[in-house]
């Protein structure tokens, strides 16, 4: 059985808010929340997968049709499998 997603929450790297750690703690208002104000990338400008996804007029980055683009990987070291994990959230989206 698949589980409903509500793509409102995930963010343009594909993760989802809910339940996030850092946001329970205080640390992160989220990006969707805070307009990429978040205080994990304060000192860089901006997260630079949420600032992408704004140029090119997507709510996450598996949407973007340059997915998956050249240094994805590099904007996201957190997420090893991020093209994966993208890829298999734009499908789901698309059904």
């Amino acid at each position: 059985m698949d589980k409903q997603i509500d793509f409102r929450m995930i963010t343009p790297c594909g993760e989802c808010c809910a339940g996030c750690l850092k946001k329970q703690d205080g640390f992160c208002q989220g990006c969707l929340e805070s307009g990429r104000k978040c205080k994990e990338w304060d000192q860089s400008g901006g997260c630079l997968i949420f600032l992408c996804c704004v140029e090119h007029g997507v709510s996450f980055c598996g949407l973007c049709p340059d997915f998956p683009c050249q240094g994805l990987r590099q904007k996201a070291p957190w997420n090893p499998s991020i093209v994966e994990d993208l890829a298999a959230l734009a499908a789901l989206y698309s059904r």
